[in-house]
Parts: C-alpha cells; sequence; structure tokens
C-alpha cells in the first residue's frame, strides 16, 4: 500500500487551467473598465464634490511643490526665535536657488517639544514655531521675490530649527 491509496479521489470537475484563464479574462475586464472611468475623470470637480459633501467650499488647489534640497538654521535658543548665527551663508545658498524661476523656498520651522521650548509671551509650541519661520523668512527676504517664499511650521515637534527647502514648482502656464 503506497500514501496515494490513502488520499480521497478528487471529484470531477473543470479543468484547473480554465479556472485560471477566467480569472484572468475578469482581471482583463476589470482593468479595461477602469481605464475607461478614468477618461472622463475631472479632478477639480471630484474634489470639489468630496468637499461639498462634507460641507466645505470649493478652492483652488495648488499642487504641493517637490522639494529639491534643503539647508537650514539649526540650534535655537530654548524659547527663542533670535536667529543664532549669521544667515549669510544661507542667502548666498537662496539667492543661487531663487535664480531660476520655476523654484521657489519653503521655511519650516519646529520646537523640540520640551517645556522649555514655547513663547514666553502665550506659553505656546506654534507659535514660537511660527515665529521662528518668519525670523528666517524676514532674514530671506532681501534676496527671495515674496511670492516665492511660504512659511509653515512642523508637526510634531522634532528640533530647534528652521529648515529651508527649495521647492520645484514647474513652469508657468
Amino acid at each position: 500500500m503506497t500514501y496515494a491509496d490513502e488520499f480521497p479521489a478528487s471529484p470531477q470537475g473543470r479543468p484547473l487551467w480554465l479556472v485560471t484563464l477566467a480569472d484572468l479574462a475578469l482581471l482583463l475586464v476589470g482593468f479595461f473598465v477602469l481605464l475607461q472611468a478614468n477618461q472622463s475623470l475631472d479632478r477639480k470637480a471630484l474634489a470639489d464634490g468630496i468637499r461639498a459633501g462634507f460641507g466645505a467650499a470649493p478652492q483652488a488647489m495648488a499642487p504641493d511643490p517637490l522639494a529639491v534640497a534643503a539647508a537650514g538654521v539649526f540650534d535655537f535658543a530654548p524659547g527663542s526665535a533670535v536667529l543664532p548665527k549669521s544667515v549669510e551663508a544661507l542667502r548666498a545658498w537662496a539667492r543661487e536657488a531663487v535664480s531660476d524661476p520655476r523654484v521657489s523656498l519653503r521655511v519650516t520651522a519646529s520646537v523640540d517639544g520640551t517645556a522649555r521650548d514655547v513663547d514666553p509671551g502665550t506659553g505656546s509650541a506654534a507659535v514660537l514655531a511660527a515665529d521662528r519661520a518668519r525670523a528666517v523668512a524676514a532674514a530671506l527676504a532681501p534676496v527671495v521675490p515674496g511670492r516665492r517664499l511660504l512659511i509653515q511650521t512642523a508637526e510634531p515637534p522634532s528640533r530647534r530649527q528652521a529648515v529651508v527647502t527649495i521647492a520645484f514648482t514647474g513652469e508657468k502656464k
């Protein structure tokens, strides 16, 4: 007696290759339906429809620029937005970066998350991070056109810094 004799006989049915072929055909039909559905998709109308469903007003959406390179100001004093050192090297870097009209600069500032690293007047870490971003943006203002300099704060807290990234925004239409 062999081990093959211990297993029951398999029931008669469709050949396995036919089931696999049917699965493949179903996947192809689904793929072509997806292609056909995406031909007439208006992404702005879809986004506006989703916003309207949640009760928000339609708005113009700017594409998020692609970050290319970064520099920054690090080691702010706890609770302070005073620039810790000269920013001449950062200004020179920014001046060269904005010589290309297709880029913009984004200043992202953060706090370290400790109880000491908050705005002394309000006790808010977010206000201090915004003050740090504004201080760096003000230092870069003489060399960067205003519409090409964006300011934001970072969440969650990381360290006492303000990072400036070069973002490729693309050709003007």
